[in-house]
């Protein structure tokens, strides 16, 4: 099925007459806009908002993996449950809009029937469509790319016209960084990942920097790293519900000062297992304890010495649990109350220790600052001064030495 030709045959797709300007292949373009009947498009199953809910349901279902490749209706309806469930509060604000004035923003679909663009305004004509019995039109421009099922290309246009455009993004952050390792890091069948840097940089034009994108890769790498460290690899909901985009920004931030691999590798597994045992509600804030600690290089080793010990119990009960799912996690690892107030209470005790020696501290380095202020003063500068603005600093002098008077008596008594 060819849109532009079969559906227009068919006269299931119907010019508009209005047009859209769309970012394709680096320049903009106008576009004519169609009206779609429904049953001629399918939704995108690259659609990075609805990955994590692709990966849970391809780990449960080994033998029927989903693949916009053999679209069909039952695909269909399972992917249109997807894009409800991503953001079902939206998805109805988005459909109240449509009934009320219709379909205002036009879509972007591909001559098979590909949505690009679109995939929850597709979602909500479907609703409508099936709780009024009216037939419901998709408009969207038909991109006459031949692309059949290259997903590169398809990833391609889909982060132009989704990404590159100057408009918000709705993508759950965890959606996003699988989005990335599904993009960047995967390595495809031809040994090489879906797409560079620099291709994934020129769908999104000036949206985004090399060194953002870096950051992402890290961190999805992290992600990953993370869920196969508690025998759920690739299950990436699991990620999405441990809310864990910004405690992995906390971890990147502490192994990227670290120089030692052995460290890091500490590290993160003594992270890795706080944030499944979830021994504090605010994760964020946890890990971002753990690495006030871990930068005091005077107790961070035994403070990971001690987290290890505790690390280790929860690897040991992980041995007997070939695969871990949120019902695992939920009724076998979180229920170890002991454990995770062990968890909690040494990293208070050692936070408390870097409170204490930070404060001791403190004297010596403000110390260091007032001697690194004074040392900076140009004394050429002095005879250009006048004789009140030398007479002001002698007065400021003198309260400084009064001060360094006072500070000395108080170390020698």
């Amino acid at each position: 099925m060819n849109l532009l030709v079969d559906g227009v045959a068919q006269k299931a797709v119907a010019e508009t007459g209005r047009k859209q300007k769309l970012l394709i292949d680096g320049h903009y373009e106008d576009f004519g806009i169609y009206r779609i009947r429904l049953d001629l498009l399918y939704f995108n199953d690259q659609n990075d908002r609805i990955a994590t809910d692709i990966s849970r349901y391809n780990a449960s279902h080994p033998h029927n993996l989903i693949s916009g490749v053999q679209h069909d209706a039952q695909y269909n309806a399972l992917i249109h449950s997807f894009i409800v469930k991503s953001n079902e509060a939206r998805l109805k604000t988005t459909q109240r809009n449509i009934q009320l004035y219709g379909q205002t923003n036009p879509g972007v679909v591909l001559a098979d029937g590909r949505v690009i663009d679109g995939n929850r305004r597709f979602a909500c004509l479907r609703n409508i469509q099936e709780s009024t019995g009216a037939e419901q039109y998709f408009e969207a421009s038909i991109l006459e790319h031949t692309l059949g099922h290259n997903a590169k290309q398809i990833k391609q246009l889909e982060l132009t016209i989704q990404l590159g455009q100057d408009r918000p993004v709705e993508y759950d952050p965890i959606d996003r960084l699988v989005g990335i390792y599904n993009d960047l890091i995967c390595i495809q069948e031809d040994g090489k990942s879906l797409l560079t840097i620099q291709e994934y940089l020129h769908c999104l034009g000036t949206n985004s920097t090399e060194a953002d994108i870096k950051a992402d890769i890290e961190r999805a790498k992290l992600m990953v790293e993370f869920l196969e460290s508690i025998n759920a690899p690739f299950q990436f909901y699991l990620a999405k519900q441990m809310n864990l985009n910004d405690p992995l920004k906390e971890l990147h931030k502490i192994i990227k000062k670290c120089r030692n691999d052995e460290q890091k590798d500490d590290i993160k597994n003594v992270v890795f297992a706080n944030l499944l045992m979830q021994p504090h509600g605010d994760m964020t804030r946890y890990i971002r304890k753990v690495g006030k600690v871990i930068s005091n290089p005077k107790i961070s080793s035994g403070f990971l010495d001690e987290q290890l010990e505790l690390t280790e119990q929860v690897y040991d009960t992980l041995e007997g649990i070939p695969v871990v799912t949120e019902k695992v996690i939920n009724e076998k690892i979180r229920t170890q109350d002991d454990l995770k107030e062990d968890f909690a209470h040494s990293t208070e005790k050692w936070v408390s220790k870097a409170d204490g020696d930070a404060t001791r501290n403190r004297p010596a380095q403000q110390a260091e600052k007032a001697y690194e202020m004074l040392d900076t003063i140009d004394t050429n500068i002095f005879k250009k001064l006048n004789d009140e603005q030398k007479d002001d600093i002698r007065n400021r002098l003198d309260q400084i030495q009064e001060v360094l008077n006072r500070i000395r008596g108080e170390l020698d008594a």
